[in-house]
């Protein structure tokens, strides 16, 4: 037998970053929201112990070793209930690969949900968030999706209230950016100033509630946009495509590379996606729309 699991993308809508703590990690006040492009994970019995194998869209670039948060969540797994992790995790990708919508952590979500399955380990909702924790910040919202508040270093999660759906098109870039880069970029250009504490935006959220995507674009905002911008200077070039084209707010998606468009609706997306592509500001560009459910077995 085998388990398939469609685990969701990522955008952040507020993402505020605080300053570095003393364990190197930094608080945060993430706003996440789960959006329509999907990876799945697929986990099997495997006599010759632990395997990985992916295909899709730059699946040349994921690890295949147990560097992999899908691998890294089987072990997680296995070694808490006491068993050998002999499983062939296979991912299907369609998230982009190192662009900022948490790729990685949605193929160890996506993993931990598909072992447990397998195994029957009947672990808890609980003991399932607790080891995403342990994985990665981002790792427990791909498990949980929706949208939600992540605090902390992005781990503690709030699910939040949204009144409708939200249309974004993606553009994918043409190189990746490492996500500790670009938070050391962030700690370089705020070395001479004092960096408040992190705070959810009052009227984001409520934003959010009301599934108002005006007043969601007054709102979005993402702290490492600088540092992004800094390590890879031609993404403000896809921005301002973007938002010539007519979408509501152009933001880059968590550490970037990808930038996110926020739309007025589908149609609006679709247009705003064409004009994208025919700019040349971009490798690829994707239309999808949030909140979505998180990890699911399918």
């Amino acid at each position: 037998m085998s388990v398939t699991v469609r685990v969701p993308a990522k955008v952040n809508v507020q993402l505020a970053v605080g300053a570095a703590r003393p364990d190197g990690f930094h608080e945060l006040a993430n706003v996440f929201l789960a959006v329509s492009l999907y990876d799945e994970v697929t986990a099997t019995p495997s006599p010759d112990g632990l395997r990985i194998t992916c295909a899709g869209p730059d699946a040349a670039q994921v690890p295949l070793d147990r560097t992999n948060l899908a691998a890294r969540a089987a072990l997680a797994l296995a070694g808490r209930y006491g068993r050998t992790p002999d499983v062939h995790l296979h991912i299907a990708k369609d998230i982009p690969v190192a662009g900022g919508m948490a790729g990685g952590s949605a193929d160890g979500a996506g993993a931990l949900l598909a072992c447990d399955a397998l195994w029957g380990t009947g672990a808890s909702r609980e003991e399932l968030l607790d080891i995403c924790a342990e994985l990665g910040s981002d790792v427990p919202f791909s498990l949980v999706g929706g949208a939600a508040l992540g605090t902390g270093r992005g781990e503690r999660l709030t699910e939040l209230e949204v009144g409708g759906a939200f249309h974004w098109v993606f553009a994918m870039a043409s190189r990746g950016l490492s996500t500790p880069a670009v938070f050391r970029e962030f700690d370089r250009l705020a070395e001479a100033r004092e960096i408040p504490e992190p705070v959810a935006s009052r009227e984001l959220l409520g934003a959010l509630a009301k599934g108002d995507a005006e007043a969601l674009a007054a709102t979005v905002t993402n702290d490492l946009q600088p540092a992004a911008l800094s390590l890879f200077p031609e993404l403000a070039d896809t921005l301002a495509a973007g938002r010539a084209a007519g979408a509501l707010a152009s933001l880059v998606s968590g550490s970037g590379p990808t930038t996110a468009f926020l739309a007025r609706d589908a149609e609006a997306a679709e247009a705003v996606a064409a004009a994208l592509r025919a700019s040349g500001a971009c490798r690829d560009v994707r239309t999808a729309s949030g909140p979505v459910a998180g990890a699911t077995v399918v």
